[in-house]
């Protein structure tokens, strides 16, 4: 009882003080519940959105992909129809369309559009909004592609039919399945179907069977090639939860860094009971009963932390969820505008609460030792009166040299391992013991040094306040550099991250050296090329350019593993090959052969299923495939396909962008048409990256923002401390709004120390990485969200500043020297 009491105390004494420490907690709390909630939103929506068998299927036959010639589902579903148990039979038809953009364009992309069967019963996906499509020209969208372009039900769009020419369309009905990778899903009829593309895909064959009817049964009328499955089989074959794993990971990160925050505030709220700590153990308290009433005001303290986090836990992830919708995080996983729960289950709120006390205990126990350690005489003495502690200073600064000793050696040994699996590993451990060195041992040399150097350019610009506030940091170092490691942490797996994504894109475009054709002019929908486009191809900078003719059908060739290797043939004219390539180009009984197929020059190689029949045609030279067009092999037969695509070679002088922009406005009759040059590829690629690492930045800023309260925490305790200093400057004649100023300067500094300490070990442990792993490119951080998150973190210092900064404002000047 004596032990519960003396835990309650502090509450009932100073219940604000006692409550600092689980600020850090709740934070990460709501971080945990907030991704367990939005979690199960994703997967809500995902399940929701998925391809479901209907409820009369019984059985399902689909490729086996197990085979080596794969079955054809057509002739199945023909042989279905009669066989014994099978009531009716359903081929799941998708065919690929041309969704056209707000310019009237067709995307990179073609479209996925699912066949509607215009039977309720049989339909595979659930609509959020509107209906299914019952008209020529009606469609349903997914919801992804109706965020991103503003549709609802009701609302018009253009598509390109089969001929390539526009016609609108009217939304019927948005679906709960989402888009990926940037490929936009639809929903039409058969009739529209056929005008679209009439050629149409079974993808699998739905059968709807008499009780009993197993698919053991059924698979020796399908034969070989095919597999039949149970509708149930296929169901649980589905997967969700990528976005929640992701927010998980990162939230847990999160709690980590939370811990680094409440150990330095409870390390700190033990410092200012030093003297009731003294008293205690003056009267006979033992230090055993002293830490185990510390843990139990820190269990209470994580509980009502974890409570609280727990509530804001469903409002956190409405906010996050709006994040990743703005900046395109939930687009790149398939869903948008998730709808997670405001308030948690009772379920999360134990969750949180069991998580928040033991991290709460956790953090605790050092400082709560540390604190009944300390003797009764040595407590006893005022700040005034104190003397530094010189052998453990020295002690902080031997371990200090001594870690980055090894820092160093271990980041030889990642240079002495390039190219080997130890060489991150080595890194890794380095940059632990670096931080652990430079700011957690020197922290109390370090950080003060970094505050003055920072204070010392403010001061010059803003005056007194700034000084003040530098010189705050060395009053009492240990705490200063106890709230800057955490946000030294996540800001340097911020940069680290940044920094290194941004050399593997470098790393990756540099390294694509593969040649390519200037420009490539083609169908999005493999359509033959008008003569419009022939003739709008032939610009002034053109040095040459050669028209390719593909065949549609399957062509094969000897020589594969597995039977003969499927390949593009492409026909083209000799001359102008010739001048594209700037090599001589044989006729039509000689090929230009991708590099990547297994033949070799002057070999002779047959090509079965070409118009006209079988053609001999010996190997005149290896060509790479992307200058082919992606081709496998092109026959100098201009007559061989009509024109599928150009392949334009531009004079050096020449700007693709401008080249490109000029073709495709002379193009406005032929939407599907794309014209895509060599740097688009790049350009891609490096969209992809940049999204990625906008992602992760996204996710990183959990971390940030549980770091950045331990600012307003330390920045609280510490005008408590200060009430004499505080009243003394307003005696002195220092305003009200001067004394916030120099508090929120103080929190401004203290967020600088963090995000460049730890910006400059991420640069430089990036850039150590890449040496390990043999990237020889000098790696680039993309400066712009770098300096944007930069800011929002000084600002969110600034915010969590504003409290103790007021509170600072308040002390009179009587009552303030008085209470010193």
């Amino acid at each position: 009882m004596t032990v519960l009491r003396l835990g309650l105390s502090e509450y009932r004494s100073h219940p604000g003080r006692a409550l600092l420490p689980g600020l850090a907690l709740l934070v990460g709390v709501a971080c945990l519940v907030a991704s367990l909630v939005l979690g199960d939103a994703m997967v809500r929506a995902v399940s929701d959105g998925s391809e479901r068998t209907p409820a009369l299927i019984g059985l399902t036959v689909e490729r086996d992909t197990r085979a080596d010639q794969p079955g054809d589902l057509g002739a199945a579903a023909a042989k279905l129809g009669g066989t014994p148990g099978v009531r009716r039979v359903v081929p799941v038809r998708t065919t690929e369309v041309d969704l056209l953009d707000a310019n009237g364009r067709a995307g990179q992309q073609r479209s996925e559009a699912a066949i509607d069967p215009g039977d309720d019963s049989l339909r595979r996906y659930t609509l959020a909004q509107g209906k299914a499509p019952a008209a020529d020209g009606e469609i349903a969208v997914d919801r992804v592609t109706a965020y991103q372009r503003g549709l609802h039900p009701g609302s018009t769009v253009a598509m390109a039919d089969a001929a390539g020419h526009p016609f609108e369309v009217t939304v019927s009905g948005i679906t709960q399945r989402g888009s990926m990778g940037g490929e936009s899903f639809l929903i039409v009829g058969p009739q529209l179907a056929g005008k679209l593309n009439p050629k149409a895909t079974t993808t699998e064959v739905d059968l709807q069977v008499d009780p009993g009817t197993t698919a053991a049964a059924v698979q020796p009328v399908v034969g070989a090639g095919l597999r039949v499955f149970s509708a149930d089989h296929k169901a649980d074959r589905s997967g969700a939860g990528t976005l929640g794993t992701l927010l998980m990971l990162f939230s847990l990160l999160a709690l980590a860094t939370s811990v680094f925050v409440a150990g330095a505030t409870f390390r700190a709220v033990y410092l200012q009971r030093q003297r009731q700590t003294a008293l205690l153990r003056c009267v006979g308290a033992d230090r055993g009963p002293l830490v185990a009433a510390n843990l139990v005001e820190a269990l209470l303290t994580g509980a009502l932390a974890g409570v609280a986090g727990a509530l804001l836990g469903g409002p956190f992830a409405q906010l996050l969820g709006w994040v990743l919708d703005v900046t395109g995080v939930s687009p790149m996983m398939g869903a948008v505008q998730l709808e997670p729960a405001l308030l948690p289950s009772p379920g999360h709120v134990i969750v949180g609460v069991i998580v928040a006390c033991v991290l709460s205990g956790a953090a605790a126990l050092r400082p709560a030792i540390a604190a009944a350690r300390v003797s009764p005489l040595a407590a006893l003495r005022t700040a005034e009166h104190a003397t530094p502690d010189t052998k453990l200073a020295r002690r902080r600064v031997v371990r200090g040299l001594l870690l980055l000793g090894v820092a160093g050696v271990l980041a030889l040994g990642a240079l002495a391992t390039t190219r080997s699996v130890a060489s991150p590993f080595f890194a890794l451990f380095s940059a632990i013991a670096c931080t652990a060195g430079l700011f957690g041992s020197l922290g109390p040399t370090v950080v003060p040094a970094l505050g003055r150097v920072f204070g010392s350019v403010a001061g010059r610009l803003f005056g007194t306040h700034a000084r003040l506030a530098s010189a705050e940091l060395g009053r009492v170092p240990a705490r200063a550099a106890a709230v800057a490691m955490p946000l030294v942490l996540a800001s340097a797996i911020v940069a680290f991250t940044v920094v290194t994504t941004s050399s593997m894109r470098d790393f990756a475009i540099k390294t694509d050296s593969r040649p390519r054709p200037d420009v490539v002019v083609s169908d999005t929908g493999d359509r033959p090329l008008p003569g419009q486009v022939l003739n709008a191809v032939r610009q002034p900078q053109v040095r040459a350019s050669a028209v390719l003719g593909q065949v549609t059908q399957e062509v094969t060739m000897p020589g594969g593993r597995r039977g003969p290797n499927r390949v593009t043939v492409a026909g083209g004219d000799p001359a102008a090959l010739a001048d594209y390539l700037g090599k001589p180009v044989p006729g039509a009984d000689s090929a230009l052969v991708s590099s990547w197929l297994p033949v070799a020059e002057g070999d002779r190689i047959t090509l079965d299923g070409l118009p006209g029949g079988s053609r001999t045609v010996t190997v005149a030279a290896l060509v790479p495939n992307e200058l082919l067009g992606g081709n496998g092999v092109v026959l100098g037969d201009p007559n061989l396909a009509p024109a599928s695509s150009v392949l334009v070679a531009l004079r050096p002088d020449a700007d693709p962008a401008a080249y490109r922009d000029a073709v495709t406005a002379a193009l406005a009759g032929a939407p599907t048409v794309q014209v895509k040059t060599a740097a688009d590829h790049s350009a891609e690629l490096q969209r992809n990256m940049d999204l990625a690492t906008v992602a992760l930045m996204v996710l990183l800023s959990l971390s940030v923002a549980v770091a950045v309260t331990g600012i307003g925490t330390a920045l609280t305790i510490s005008v408590r401390e200060r009430r004499k200093e505080l009243a003394l400057r307003r005696a002195l004649g220092v305003t009200r709004g001067g004394v916030l100023l120099g508090i929120i300067a103080e929190a401004v500094l203290l967020s600088l120390v963090g995000l460049v300490g730890g910006g400059v070990l991420g640069l430089e442990y990036g850039e150590l990485l890449m040496a390990g792993v043999g990237v020889y490119v000098l790696p680039s951080a993309q400066l712009a969200p770098l300096l944007v998150g930069g800011a929002v973190v000084v600002a969110l210092a600034v915010l969590t500043s504003v409290f103790p900064a007021r509170l600072a404002a308040r002390v009179r000047p009587a009552a303030g020297l008085a209470s010193g």
